[in-house]
């Protein structure tokens, strides 16, 4: 079974060697839409996938990292670069370019992580990630799958090298979330005491 949860935010990018030239030269922002996508075969003792509540945690803050923020491939020029790092106080570098298909892919991978390091205690079963959407415009998107998302042709996204401003991260709920990300902490789902007992349960 699949369930999907939908975020938003609004970004500024500029698409590198894209073939839309007011992309490709001039900063430029969207309405993005971010569509999170999880798969089980079993549901919890909520008989649910996953609680929609838990997602609006740590997957929320991630998401919400890129809202009003200026999102760079930290391969373009040293100039602009400081220039987004100097006059926005929330910006993210990325090792791919800003495009809705790396957004996707950039999502997908740091979501997956959470979700692999999170602590299911309400009976949850092989929750996994199944896909991201990232709406760029009302008609235009993209879905990365996880061959999508650790396909070297693509390019290559490690964790360590999405790099967040030191604004974006004072404003989520836990400042040291993607600290505890990279080092490979466990995050615990608060634990639910059951009200109603199923068969399944005995």
């Amino acid at each position: 079974m699949l369930i999907r949860k939908k975020f938003g935010f609004e970004s500024a990018h500029i698409v590198r060697n894209c073939s839309s030239d007011r992309c490709r030269r001039s900063i430029h922002g969207h309405s993005y839409k971010v569509e999170v996508l999880l798969e089980a075969h079993a549901l919890d003792h909520g008989q649910m996938v996953y609680d929609f509540g838990l997602m609006k945690g740590s997957i929320r803050d991630l998401v919400d990292a890129f809202d009003h923020a200026v999102t760079y491939w930290d391969r373009d020029e040293a100039d602009y670069i400081d220039l987004c790092q100097r006059f926005s106080a929330r910006w993210i570098a990325m090792p791919v370019s800003p495009s809705a298909e790396q957004f996707s892919r950039v999502f997908f991978v740091m979501i997956d992580a959470l979700l692999q390091q999170t602590v299911m205690v309400n009976g949850e079963a092989d929750v996994k990630l199944h896909s991201i959407i990232a709406h760029e415009t009302e008609t235009g998107y993209a879905q990365c799958f996880r061959e999508d998302a650790y396909n070297p042709r693509m390019g290559t996204i490690r964790l360590q090298d999405i790099v967040f401003s030191d604004q974006v991260k004072a404003e989520w709920h836990d400042p040291q979330l993607y600290d505890k990300l990279l080092a490979g902490a466990q995050f615990v789902n608060p634990a639910v005491t059951l009200q109603v007992h199923t068969q399944d349960d005995d």
